[in-house]
């Protein structure tokens, strides 16, 4: 089940802020790229040979090019560096398809983008459309400084300028203050949605949860922060396929990507740390022990659905709709 892999070509690389640059890329074959929804992300292959996630901050109308922005990483193991080093006009790059875990809510009464740093690029997505509906919403923008700030050439002029509220400097004793006058006016059906380092989303769910229901809080996270066992999860268990009842056993040693691609079952996957969401499966029944940091609350509750790159299982088998 290998995922679409698309050949590009860069286009565009621009310094958006101090270690944050852009890279506009369409494809070499000449075709549109296929439409993806706002808060949608990408991988991306550096000339290093590293694949990492990177969020769409492009307009999601414009399908001849497709642009998404990277932070040079102090401690990069090859994928920002190399993006910032090695990549140039012209470089041809490989990218995979959309993928989605952090979408606007259909029908809200009114959208609350709270980023922080690099955490901006899925919100301008999201600015985007809203902005061509004419929705209300209010774009919160936190960073360190002006200079730490990217894509303010697009935030100081329409449509985004009545929209945007910039935040330099805040102290982080100041932080949940700044987020609660942020928030304070919301409607009681506002949906709200947040990137950017843990701590700072962290703050902002709390502050949200305040005011709003949980289900109104949306979050996406570029890394996995430790996720520790509950102490519920089964040390070894076997994963069963509802197609042909084949079954693999799963020691504690061993992923279940691992464990099914030792029986010949490929499931895609990318980030390996249950952030990114490639390799869901539907869960047909069993119990699973969510480990990942994708899932919403309802998706945890219902237990329908699995990453199976970090999560285990609560129950001695595991169907899963293979």
């Amino acid at each position: 089940m290998e995922a679409s892999v698309l050949k590009v070509r860069v286009d565009a690389v621009r310094e958006e802020a101090h270690g944050v640059r852009s890279f506009s890329v369409s494809r070499l074959d000449g075709l549109p790229f296929e439409r993806y929804e706002p808060g949608a992300h990408i991988d991306v292959t550096s000339p290093s040979g590293v694949t990492r996630q990177y969020s769409l901050c492009g307009d999601p109308e414009c399908l001849d090019t497709q642009t998404f922005a990277v932070k040079k990483e102090q401690q990069s193991r090859g994928g920002s560096r190399s993006l910032h080093e090695d990549v140039g006009i012209g470089t041809q790059l490989s990218v995979g398809a959309p993928r989605n875990l952090f979408r606007l809510v259909e029908g809200a009464d009114e959208h609350v983008l709270i980023g922080a740093g690099i955490g901006i690029t899925p919100l301008l997505s999201m600015a985007y459309r809203l902005a061509a509906r004419k929705a209300h919403f209010t774009l919160h923008y936190f960073a360190r400084s002006e200079s730490h700030a990217a894509f303010m050439t697009l935030f100081t002029r329409a449509p985004f300028d009545a929209h945007v509220k910039l935040h330099f400097g805040v102290e982080r004793d100041a932080l949940p203050d700044a987020l609660d006058a942020c928030l304070r006016e919301a409607s009681d059906n506002a949906h709200v949605y947040t990137c950017g380092p843990a701590p700072f989303m962290d703050l902002v769910v709390e502050t949200a949860q305040k005011r709003l229901p949980a289900e109104s809080v949306h979050l996406e996270r570029f890394k996995a922060e430790p996720a520790p066992a509950t102490g519920t999860s089964l040390d070894s268990f076997d994963v069963q396929l509802a197609s042909t009842g084949q079954t693999v056993h799963v020691d504690a040693k061993t992923s279940i990507v691992d464990a099914l691609a030792s029986i010949g079952i490929e499931v895609d996957t990318s980030c390996g740390e249950g952030v990114c969401g490639t390799c869901m499966v539907d869960v047909v029944s069993g119990e699973p022990e969510h480990r990942d940091h994708c899932l919403s609350k309802a998706e945890r509750a219902s237990n329908s659905v699995i990453c199976c790159c970090v999560s285990r299982s609560r129950s001695p088998v595991l169907v899963l709709d293979l």
